[in-house]
């Protein structure tokens, strides 16, 4: 290839990847905005709480009219990577921005990490087809829209980067594609930035030595984190099979699901695990929670997103690692903020296989000094999530797929 060509894919590219981060920044602060303005209305009036079955019925027949080619969300970002097929229909955006609104305005438990990432995923794959790009050059899209979305909505460029890479398991990434992400991982990051949109700031203001007692703490720690994100992954999984089974009509499941929800919100008299759950998460980096804090979160965001709500898992995964170290840092003799930042995005490595992006989201959100301690949480709950994450069509490779190999064939071999 000589220079002219050379010089010629690499602007393009660098259009590309500027055009990618500008929409789905905007898009990003356009939503972090948005989601906001509903869930102050609604925290303003609980009783809104009760309309929980009407805004679930909405989600489910815009979806079953007009968005039955986009209903996998997340899952349908990783299938088409893996097996280009056909471009994200565009409507994707629109469909998930719309649903998760309504979800967080009537009080159903779910996250905005989905949204973002395929927000971003839709608009990203515009331009394969305006570039005539071919399939490797539509995976490198495909990543381009993933690190862009997570990048934004939650103010990591370099973990929205290493996220967009390792959830697919660098499966056929080439070096430009990996250049390329943190590209437009940083443009989506200053696009918000631009807007003035705020993103949550986290602290974790003592650290203890690091020795062997302490080390032994973090795994012991990260072995607890890793059972709690697979619990999440099993009951997210659970819940949408016993709709899907029981219920063939799809927009009768969040009806039916609104209906429970309200009540047991009702019935439990807080609405502390609905939501985002982000005030909560901030209480717990200071005030111990209760032991059962985490599994009711669980209870209710698989539930939510099981009965076809929208949204995404892994801020209810903050919330889910955050209160369980705060509740540890009753038995574990280690400062309080630095539990619940070990938890916090140890939880999330558990549930979709990303330890190295979870690992250095930790470092970008409470300081690279509390690297070492995040690190080995991150790996060891890597480990100890089991094969199943929160993505159904995600493809596990990697140390943690030959590891449940081996722990396959010994139970063959034992029994």
């Amino acid at each position: 290839m000589n220079f002219k060509n050379t010089f010629r894919l690499s602007l393009q590219w660098l259009i590309i990847c500027t055009l990618i981060g500008l929409f789905s920044g905007s898009a990003s602060a356009f939503f972090l905005v948005t989601l906001e303005w509903v869930t102050q209305i609604r925290e303003n009036h609980n009783w809104i709480i009760w309309l929980l079955p009407i805004g679930g019925f909405c989600i489910g027949l815009l979806y079953h009219f007009y968005g039955t080619s986009v209903v996998k969300g997340n899952n349908l970002l990783l299938e088409e990577y893996e097996n280009p097929q056909q471009a994200i229909p565009f409507k994707m955006a629109p469909l998930v921005l719309i649903g998760t609104l309504i979800t967080h305005l009537v009080g159903g438990s779910a996250g905005r990490e989905g949204t973002a990432v395929q927000i971003g995923g839709a608009i990203a794959d515009r331009f394969s087809n305006w570039f005539q790009l071919d399939k490797t050059d539509r995976r490198t899209i495909l990543i381009l829209g993933i690190s862009a979305g997570f990048a934004s909505v939650f103010g990591t460029p370099l973990a929205g980067a290493l996220f967009a890479l390792e959830v697919v398991y660098f499966s056929k990434i080439n070096f430009k594609s990996v250049v390329l992400s943190f590209v437009v991982a940083f443009v989506a990051y200053y696009t918000v930035e631009f807007w003035q949109v705020e993103h949550t700031q986290y602290s974790v203001p003592i650290l203890p030595k690091i020795n062997g007692i302490n080390l032994v703490w973090t795994i012991g720690t990260g072995i607890l984190f890793g059972f709690a994100a697979l619990l999440f992954s099993r009951t997210t999984h659970f819940w949408n099979q016993l709709f899907s089974k029981y219920i063939q009509y799809a927009p009768i499941r969040p009806l039916v699901g609104g209906i429970i929800l309200a009540v047991s919100i009702y019935c439990i008299g807080t609405t502390k695990y609905i939501g985002l759950g982000v005030p909560e998460i901030m209480k717990a980096f200071s005030t111990p929670n209760e032991s059962y804090d985490f599994l009711l979160k669980i209870l209710f965001t698989g539930f939510t997103l099981g009965a076809g709500f929208k949204g995404g898992e892994v801020t209810p995964l903050f919330f889910v690692g955050a209160t369980l170290g705060s509740a540890l840092s009753g038995i574990v003799p280690m400062p309080i903020a630095l539990l619940v930042g070990m938890g916090f995005v140890a939880v999330f490595s558990g549930a979709t296989h990303t330890p190295i992006a979870c690992t250095v989201m930790g470092m970008e959100l409470f300081g690279i000094e509390s690297g070492i301690f995040i690190g080995i949480a991150c790996v060891v709950a890597y480990f100890s999530s089991g094969s199943i994450g929160i993505y159904a069509s995600q493809i596990v490779k990697g140390p943690k797929y030959h590891f449940y190999q081996k722990i396959n064939r010994f139970r063959l071999d034992l029994f």
